[in-house]
């Protein structure tokens, strides 16, 4: 692969020397073996039935973390907490689609959140759901999602959620596939003000599609009328006689292998593939990370600002903060409503400490101005943290000023849906900070990045990024399809793992990642990162966003059509177009300038805020746009199209 040129252009921030001296993580770690470290971990943070005799068995490409021991997800999210005195401890600051100053708004502790979970976990012991019984959970960022998750572990029953902005379809196949006897839903979905119907987009799918689903259960969200069949349960109904006393319904003791939970992830081909999830090891390496990466503290309030429907949501919404014992604020609604500043109110009226969301959320935010952050007291913030994608160093310099007071550490994690948990990122008080850089591995973690025949790539050389060695978390496998599995991540190196990602390292041996390994143009034999030219572009004062997509051309192969959104009220002109491609040219070099820039009032973008780079593509090339049904905004790529056409 080509060489890139850097984004970064030598920024560092070195760690604060007074969060150095109380940093959760300590530099010896950095230094401990694989086996010792996480050893130590499982032993100081997870609650055991019974001890494990084991810490590792690797028969690649399959692992088994602290085998024989005994535990329970539920038991160390919940119940330790509050045997440990910590019952009136808030768990969860819950904040309604409205925002902060709602009437709705309200708190969780540690004792209603075990009494909610065991009246409903008893409610589904009602319609035969126990320990290996399948439950599919359809739900959008309200408590009772949460607690459905917990309630499933608290029994030993396997859970796959599915996204709520997803289709019935979607529901319906995934439910299939795990063999689902149960699915939990709600009335319907309140996003940005507007009520959604997802116990009818439920049925749509599950009436469509001969289903292993028996029971639906219902939770009251809006409290709208909707269609009921033989079928149907409302939750309230089910668990209006159900003990909510713990003791009524103990936590089932788990191996550590047994199965916690699937999440699907969209292949590039066919269909979706159910992501194997373990009790043991995946449970530790969230509280670890969610630990050592965010700094947690006792008196932390944390918001990670993702949805359940994802691993970000799983990993660190739900089983790492309440493995911990933390206070976390949970919003059901969407960046700018009901106004710009819902956020940073949330953050003022709670004191958030820890900040977790995605560079496209920032983006958003640096589009409305910082005016609206500006407006509220952020010093609360001690730690921010970016997840979902590369994010621009541009966009990482603004979530630092206006967010972080200009001094609160960045930790850009990478990690993915298989493996769990963080894997690459800076560690608060000990990392020198580079902007749009994940840098260093975490403690026992060993990445590499080579080439296609398989060797290391010399500094500031893209190649593929590969994991030598397992971590607690990990994937174990595709549900199954063992072939899959093995075909999709283990083939192309016989001794590591495939990620998918590109990355690169620069002179001190940091990493840089790329985006996935097919987000390249490749402009006359020269492949060039989509991730690099955004980044560039998005380096311009004027822009708040870009993503880069190719088109085909005579002459080079192909060509880059960049496609931009501006800040505030700012104007797309030819000056302007002008001079984004020059920037391009400037940073990376001539190759690189965009044939054409497309302006934009936004990114085609999904609910859970992925820009479909699939309709970029289409655009670009003047072909069919296809299903548009996923995207917040339709009318974001019917614009685009008429610029493309003229």
């Amino acid at each position: 692969m080509s060489e890139q040129a850097t984004t970064t252009e030598g920024r560092t921030y070195p760690p604060d020397p007074e969060l150095s001296k109380t940093a959760n993580v300590r530099p010896e770690m950095l230094e401990q073996d694989l086996e010792s470290f996480w050893d130590e971990q499982a032993k100081q943070r997870l609650s055991w039935y019974e001890p494990y005799d084991k810490v590792l068995e690797w028969d690649q490409p399959y692992a088994k973390w602290f085998v024989g021991g005994k535990l329970n997800a539920c038991y160390n999210c919940v119940d330790r907490h509050v045997e440990a005195g910590m019952g009136d401890k808030v768990a969860l600051h819950v904040v309604p689609d409205d925002g902060p100053d709602s009437s709705e708004v309200r708190d969780i502790t540690y004792a209603e959140l075990q009494r909610r979970v065991t009246a409903v976990a008893n409610g589904l012991k009602e319609l035969g759901v126990g320990k290996g019984v399948p439950v599919g959970i359809y739900m959008q960022m309200i408590p009772d999602a949460v607690i459905a998750m917990l309630a499933c572990a608290r029994l030993g029953a396997p859970h796959t959620v599915v996204f709520g902005g997803f289709s019935g379809k979607a529901v319906a196949e995934r439910c299939n596939d795990l063999e689902c006897k149960v699915l939990i839903t709600q009335d319907e979905a309140m996003r940005g003000g507007k009520a959604a119907p997802q116990k009818t987009n439920a049925d749509e799918g599950l009436d469509a599609s001969p289903t292993t689903v028996e029971k639906v259960v219902v939770v009251r969200r809006t409290g709208a009328d909707i269609p009921m069949s033989d079928r149907d349960v409302y939750l309230d109904d089910l668990i209006a006689n159900a003990s909510d006393d713990p003791e009524s319904c103990p936590c089932e003791p788990m191996e550590s292998e047994d199965l916690l939970f699937l999440l699907y992830t969209s292949g590039s081909t066919g269909k979706p593939k159910g992501v194997v999830h373990t009790t043991g090891g995946y449970l530790l390496g969230c509280a670890t990370t969610h630990n050592l990466v965010f700094d947690v503290k006792d008196d932390s309030v944390y918001w990670c600002a993702a949805d359940i429907g994802w691993i970000t949501g799983h990993s660190y919404i739900v089983y790492g903060p309440l493995a911990n014992g933390c206070t976390s604020v949970l919003f059901e609604g969407v960046p700018g409503y009901p106004d710009q500043e819902v956020w940073w109110k949330i953050i003022e009226k709670y004191g958030v400490t820890i900040l977790y969301t995605s560079p496209t959320a920032i983006r958003a935010h640096m589009k409305a101005g910082e005016k609206h952050a500006q407006a509220h007291d952020l010093s609360s913030i001690k730690i921010l943290g970016s997840v979902g994608e590369p994010i621009n160093p541009e966009a990482w310099e603004w979530y630092r000023e206006h967010v972080g007071g200009g001094k609160a550490p960045i930790m850009d994690t990478w990690w993915q849906t298989e493996t769990g948990h963080i894997l690459i990122t800076p560690l608060p008080g000990i990392t020198t900070l580079k902007p749009g850089m994940a840098q260093q591995p975490f403690p026992g973690v060993r990445p590499e990045i080579r080439d296609d025949e398989g060797n290391q790539v010399p500094v500031e050389t893209t190649g593929n990024l590969v994991l030598t060695q397992p971590w607690p978390g990990m994937m174990r496998g595709l549900y199954n399809d063992d072939q899959r599995y093995r075909d999709t991540y283990w083939s192309k190196y016989s001794d590591a793992y495939f990620a998918g990602d590109g990355a690169k390292y620069d002179a001190d041996g940091d990493i840089m990642l790329m985006g996935r390994i097919d987000d390249v143009v490749n402009v006359s034999g020269h492949r060039l990162s989509t991730f690099e030219i955004e980044s560039a572009l998005v380096e311009h004062a004027d822009v708040a966003e870009a993503a880069v997509a190719a088109k085909k051309d005579p002459d080079t192969g192909q060509a880059i059509v960049a496609f931009v959104s501006l800040i505030g009220d700012k104007q797309g002109t030819e000056e302007l177009e002008q001079a984004l491609r020059e920037q391009v040219a400037q940073s990376i070099g001539k190759l690189a300038r965009p044939a054409s820039v497309i302006f934009a009032r936004d990114m085609p973008k999904t609910r859970s805020g992925k820009i479909m780079r699939r309709l970029l593509k289409n655009i670009a090339e003047g072909e069919e746009l296809g299903d548009t049904s996923t995207l917040v905004d339709p009318s974001v790529v019917e614009e685009m199209q008429k610029q493309v056409n003229g």
